[in-house]
């Protein structure tokens, strides 16, 4: 005698679908968006971030990538908290979180960071390092640093290909650079920030010189199937409404050099994943990144939750929203994959949950119980 089986929910059904990324195959379209949460004492990531990453990979995300992790260069970090991509002590601690993650079932990837004018003067991990950028301006038009030499742009460029070596070395699936949100890269994308009259500011194109090196670098450090994500978005952290481009074409002009010097993924981010980028169109920013490039992206912003992230940072919780809209675009091929940031910061049994059509326990986000989470 047979039994029939309950047909598969239509979140199920959307996002357990296999995705194959350069190399690397993950087991569903479920990414774990990259949080910063100053746990790792002196850079290192210790057991309790071990079982942070693998608690969440054992249920059910396909794909995590890590909190933003400083590279090898003495002014790329702002906190001695948050974890390093350098040093043998926190390399071998990331080495662990990769094994627990792979024991689990998932696939993950470090975001490789530099934060660039953002950092203050005297700011640990290396107090003495002073806040470098494209022109030493920060997101409020404030010169409070330096303009970055030739040298300082062959060091940084040299700590991300290193630390992208160390990823593949040490038993990650591949990397994310990050370039969003007001640090050193985003400063060199944005007309704001990057002043420079030299080959690395200008127009559009020419602000992606800096990006499109890195990039390459990193794609030249690693076997050529490791994939390379480069996050990226519009809005800066002092800046929410700030604008890479105003247009496709601008993006376009943006996207193409950093696609031609070795992105496999790009992953874009918004604060609210549902809105259109630019007139005329329903598509969000990833849409418009997969149709400009035709490269595989992710993407995020408030999923899974009714309310963008900076109210909810602030203290302002955030109730549970359906996901019905995010599984349209995802059916319709606008993206590839969903990051989730918040939601499964809150609740590490989310994505079982969604996949199990278990929607009706799924936690809210509450920022009070941020720093107790596990």
């Amino acid at each position: 005698m047979t039994t029939t089986q309950p047909a598969a929910s239509r979140a199920a059904r959307i996002l357990s679908r296999p995705i194959t990324l350069g190399g690397l195959t993950v087991p569903n379209r479920i990414v774990m968006a990259p949080m910063t949460r100053m746990f790792s004492p002196g850079g290192v990531p210790g057991e309790d971030v071990v079982s942070y990453y693998a608690r969440r990979a054992g249920a059910g995300v396909g794909l995590i990538v890590t909190e933003g992790t400083y590279v090898g260069h003495e002014s790329a970090g702002q906190s001695d908290r948050v974890p390093r991509f350098h040093g043998e002590e926190q390399l071998a601690g990331w080495a662990k979180v990769a094994g627990a993650v792979h024991a689990a079932g998932g696939t993950i990837v470090p975001q490789l960071w530099h934060v660039g004018m953002v950092r203050k003067q005297g700011q640990a991990p290396f107090p003495d390092a002073p806040a470098v950028g494209p022109s030493g301006l920060r997101i409020d038009g404030t010169e409070d640093g330096r303009a970055m030499t030739r040298a300082d742009l062959d060091a940084v460029i040299g700590a991300f290909a290193e630390a992208a070596a160390d990823a593949e070395r040490i038993g990650f699936d591949g990397v994310e650079i990050h370039g969003a949100h007001g640090y050193l890269l985003d400063q060199f994308l944005w007309a704001g920030t990057n002043r420079r009259t030299d080959a690395y500011g200008g127009d559009a194109v020419a602000r992606t010189k800096f990006s499109a090196e890195v990039v390459a670098a990193v794609r030249e450090a690693v076997s050529p199937d490791f994939p390379v994500i480069f996050r990226y978005s519009q809005w800066k952290q002092e800046a929410y409404d700030a604008r890479l481009a105003e247009t496709p074409e601008e993006l376009e002009a943006i996207l193409t050099p950093l696609a031609a010097a070795g992105v496999d993924v790009f992953h874009a981010s918004t604060r609210r994943y549902w809105l259109p980028e630019f007139d005329g169109s329903d598509l969000n920013l990833a849409g418009w990144t997969k149709k400009l490039t035709g490269k595989q992206v992710i993407s995020v912003g408030s999923v899974g939750l009714d309310g963008d992230f900076i109210n909810a940072f602030q203290g302002e919780g955030s109730p549970v929203k359906g996901i019905d809209n995010l599984l349209d675009r995802l059916e319709a091929d606008e993206f590839d994959m969903v990051a989730v940031g918040r939601a499964l910061l809150q609740d590490p049994e989310w994505a079982a949950k969604v996949l199990a059509d278990r929607f009706d326990e799924l936690k809210p986000y509450d920022a009070a119980a941020l720093k107790t989470l596990v």
